[in-house]
């Protein structure tokens, strides 16, 4: 599983707070426990106002790999701003976001397409976010598209199909695994993403429902997601779940993360 850190965000109280004060360390520190607990990724989100979100984005960067080499995701609703962070990393990492709205994806892929950079893409365009299975689809072969004609290979691409609240879908989350399927069978190679946390939202219980999730969506298909790599619940569920699908060849990813301390009792 690939697991893209989610906690230097700025949409997060303690976070925002710290990037407010310019506590660095507070910042380094998230850097460093996240890639102790075996992350692939870490999100780095500024969420400030946009006049200095490349200023910040680049403090937090170049905190981030003060103390790490674990590769950055790059995360901002502007892609242009993305696209400029990608400039600051050390590294190529993951681009985090594009989709169909506006000119997105004319903007990221011809600037990208030769590098080495993931790029996580959204099923949503200037619509908005479709409403059924059928139509994310439609937007996801349009996205294909244009992968193709830029040659962006699908083992580059992190499908997001947007995972909504669970308490307002009048389907429990068939549709978005539907989506997973179809996307996992057309192409075999491609990433499918999301936010773990995105379903749970107004529920009590978070955390239950969050684990509930990835273990089912697994087995559609998920293969990348964003989370707190610290719940050492949920990874443990993600790695017993990984040998339980045959992902796990004599369950050696599995034992290895217990003895590191990433999930279970042990430390």
């Amino acid at each position: 599983m690939i697991i893209i850190a989610e906690k230097i965000n700025g949409s997060i109280p303690s976070v925002a707070k710290a990037i407010a004060a310019k506590d660095a360390d507070f910042i380094k520190n998230l850097a460093k426990v996240q890639t102790e607990a075996q992350a692939t990724f870490l999100d780095v989100c500024a969420s400030v106002d946009t006049e200095i979100e490349l200023e910040t984005m680049k403090w937090l960067i170049d905190l981030v790999q003060g103390v790490s080499d674990t590769p950055i995701a790059v995360d901002s609703p502007d892609a242009r701003i993305c696209l400029e962070a990608t400039k600051f990393c050390n590294k190529p990492g993951l681009f985090n976001s594009v989709s169909m709205e506006g000119d997105k994806v004319d903007v990221v892929f011809p600037a990208i397409a030769d590098s080495k950079w993931d790029i996580v893409a959204l099923l949503c365009d200037d619509t908005g976010i479709p409403k059924t299975a059928e139509k994310r689809l439609e937007v996801f072969a349009a996205l294909m598209e244009k992968a193709k004609e830029f040659k962006i290979d699908p083992s580059r691409l992190h499908i997001d199909p947007l995972v909504e609240m669970l308490c307002t879908s009048e389907d429990g989350i068939n549709m978005i695994i539907e989506v997973m399927k179809k996307i996992k069978e057309q192409y075999p190679t491609i990433h499918v993403t999301g936010a773990a946390s995105n379903v749970s939202f107004n529920l009590p219980s978070r955390k239950t429902v969050n684990q509930a999730f990835v273990v089912m969506a697994m087995n559609a298909g998920l293969d990348s997601v964003i989370l707190d790599p610290l719940n050492r619940d949920m990874m443990g569920l993600i790695y017993a779940t990984e040998a339980l699908m045959g992902n796990d060849e004599f369950c050696i990813e599995y034992i290895n993360a217990y003895r590191d301390g990433i999930f279970g009792t042990q430390k």
